[in-house]
């Protein structure tokens, strides 16, 4: 039971390390943090206010909404306060007879934020309003009129573009939980699955991928996010994509293949992460995103291919049945990538040669350490 449960602890501590190795996440959200920032640094990200506000989580924006509003209405509603009472137009202060308030019916600080709400929010009860005597108030209500519609615009634009992020598109769009890697029309390939739920498509599709890995150079310099381009293809090409159905995504492993010197035993302890990147522009919006996903070692399953998805109904519509989207089964495939090509090479025969004609070419190389001994075929060593 103790080696049970030590064991169990093993692989939930193996999986949290796994997971907090991973650069990309499984829905695209980068696992990075900066450190040492010089402070001056951090105002650069005012200087580029829009995308911080674009950017920023909900709960602050509505937060900002909230403030951005409310605040604006008690500032003008103490500059409303204070004019009413430089004019003596606030209750209990003395006025002469014929007094003139440059606000009717502001005589106190809440009619005073009342008057600055229904200003700003163009409501317009009817109660309160400026009398056109006090050239200050009459300069005010322009000045507070116009940040308002400044503030309203700003808001909106931000709420709009934050809904109609590209990002926001990404997410309808997905890729296989894993990878498999098994024979393809002749080649040995890696293969994942990605699949659009929206039936509007994606124009101008592009893939490709990244492998991350850590890499010692030749001078000794460790580097800990080495990258290495990795070409994925399907039957249409790589380009201009015809994405109404789900595709599989290949990549040949040939010799100029990172994964050319991985074999089937050996994958899971590899050290490395396969990133994953499909760029589109949206047809409705005509906004270009990007989706990306990871797959790590333990992600990869070789000796395995996709379950078909597509098939054809009775009405004539082609049907994409999502339930095998990322179901793998065993498929017979080579050892390694090197396996794969030396079983697929297949020598042509001797051709047989008259007498008197010159010996045909010689193949392969000679091996000057090779020794050539007699061995006496009567004598029999073999033990039973």
């Amino acid at each position: 039971m103790f080696r049970f449960m030590r064991k169990h602890i093993h692989n939930h501590l193996a999986e949290r390390r796994i997971r907090r190795s991973r650069l990309v996440a499984k829905d695209g959200r980068c696992n990075i943090e900066f450190g040492n920032v010089e402070y001056h640094s951090h105002f650069a990200f005012l200087k580029d206010f829009w995308t911080t506000f674009v950017e920023i989580r909900w709960r602050f924006m509505i937060f900002l909404f909230i403030a951005s509003f409310t605040g604006s209405w008690f500032f003008f509603g103490l500059l409303w306060y204070w004019i009413a009472k430089t004019n003596g137009d606030l209750a209990g202060q003395s006025y002469a007879k014929g007094h003139v308030p440059c606000v009717s019916n502001v005589n106190g600080l809440t009619t005073a934020f009342l008057y600055s709400l229904e200003t700003q929010t163009t409501i317009g009860y009817g109660g309160r309003a400026v009398t056109g005597d006090c050239a200050v108030a009459v300069a005010l209500i322009v000045i507070q009129s116009l940040i308002g519609a400044i503030i309203n615009c700003f808001m909106c634009g931000v709420i709009l573009a934050k809904i109609s992020l590209p990002k926001k598109r990404a997410k309808t769009v997905t890729f296989s939980e894993t990878a498999v890697i098994c024979p393809q029309k002749g080649e040995l390939c890696l293969q994942i699955r990605v699949a659009n739920m929206r039936k509007t498509l994606l124009i101008g599709s592009q893939i490709y991928g990244k492998l991350l890995r850590t890499t010692v150079t030749p001078e000794g310099e460790t580097v800990i996010m080495d990258q290495v381009g990795i070409d994925f293809v399907v039957d249409a090409g790589k380009d201009n994509l015809f994405f109404v159905c789900p595709l599989t995504l290949c990549h040949v492993i040939d010799k100029s293949s990172p994964f050319f010197a991985m074999a089937a035993d050996t994958l899971h302890l590899q050290d490395f992460e396969l990133v994953v990147f499909l760029d589109g522009t949206a047809e409705s919006t005509s906004s270009s995103c990007q989706v990306r996903t990871s797959f790590i070692p333990q992600e990869v399953q070789w000796g395995y291919s996709f379950l078909p998805i597509i098939s054809r109904a009775k009405g004539g519509k082609y049907r994409v049945d999502f339930s095998n989207f990322s179901r793998a089964v065993p498929v017979p495939t080579p050892h390694c990538a090197l396996c794969f090509h030396d079983e697929s090479y297949h020598p042509p025969p001797i051709q047989p040669h008259a007498q008197g004609q010159a010996h045909p070419e010689k193949r392969g190389i000679d091996n000057e350490g090779f020794e050539v001994i007699n061995i006496d075929d009567s004598a029999d060593n073999t033990v039973m």
